[in-house]
């Protein structure tokens, strides 16, 4: 099991390249990846989600990546003395007409918007990008360790609500033949307190049948059973269970719901409404599993 939550970091420095690729992933229905490029690294673009889809199935990443020339040898700076003189000229005069001081410098006038040209040579796309799906395959590999950690963090506190919600299941399941047994001897009793005559034990036991039938709880409690086991044998599943899961546990919260509508007795009443918050405390933490 992996959560859909994690970060990862892969920097390759190459012939001259240095890639570096960082990665956060959060919960998301499907895989989406976002990320912003610059127009000159956009052929980048396709290497990097070709290296997430590998390992990951579901989440939204984010992507951030940056590119570095390390090799200043493919770098060469050119000068225009022409427009450094017309720099210094406007200085001069400016300086003569208003009698402030020329304090014009060369390392100011380097400074100046197009003195200084800086030129690299042109860029090599394929080695670029086999650096870039190194970098990216390294933080991928972070990142699934990450979100496998956190799953592993997650399935354990599954289990206790899980485990939670069986023991609300079973303590229903063994409440519910003590309501119709109560309600017979109510029912009993109440009619021997109306009924001057002995009650006719047919008549009894038809009462009896219609208001169990009207309550019957089995089919429902069979169904969670199911959903619970079906639920244990997901958090042992490798691969992607958290869409599955999600159904599972809507069915779960629909047959508790059954059994509240159903239920004419206040302790089962009161098990539903913790079994809600046990099934509702899964569906929040499943909403995180890939």
């Amino acid at each position: 099991m992996h959560s859909m939550t994690g970060c990862g970091s892969g920097k390759v420095q190459q012939d001259g390249w240095e890639v570096t690729v960082d990665l956060k992933t959060v919960n998301h229905r499907f895989l989406d990846v976002s990320m912003r490029l610059p127009r000159h690294l956009a052929f980048l673009e396709q290497t990097v989600r070709d290296c997430i889809s590998r390992k990951i199935k579901r989440g939204h990443a984010d992507v951030f990546l940056t590119v570095k020339r390390t090799d200043s040898s493919a770098m060469t700076v050119e000068s225009d003395p022409e427009l450094a003189k017309l720099y210094i000229a406007a200085a001069a005069q400016i300086a003569g007409q208003t009698g402030v001081t020329n304090d014009m410098t060369v390392s100011r006038l380097m400074k100046m918007e197009g003195v200084l040209t800086l030129n690299e040579a042109e860029m090599n796309e394929e080695l670029v990008s086999a650096i870039c799906a190194e970098a990216a395959d390294i933080a991928v590999e972070q990142l699934a360790q990450m979100r496998a950690r956190e799953g592993a963090n997650l399935k354990e506190d599954l289990k206790v609500h899980l485990d939670a919600a069986d023991e609300l299941r079973q303590a229903i399941l063994k409440r519910a033949p003590l309501v119709v047994d109560e309600y017979r001897e109510k029912l009993e009793t109440r009619l021997k307190n109306l009924l001057s005559e002995p009650v006719e034990p047919q008549r009894l036991a038809q009462e009896v049948a219609v208001m169990a039938d009207r309550c019957a709880i089995d089919e429902e409690l069979a169904r969670l059973d199911s959903h619970i086991r079906q639920m244990r044998k997901y958090l042992e599943t490798d691969g992607e269970t958290g869409k599955k899961m999600d159904f599972l546990v809507q069915e779960m919260n629909r047959e508790a719901n059954t059994i509240g509508s159903k239920a004419s007795d206040a302790a089962i009443a009161q098990h539903v409404v913790d079994l809600k918050s046990e099934i509702e405390k899964l569906r929040e933490q499943i909403q995180n599993v890939e």
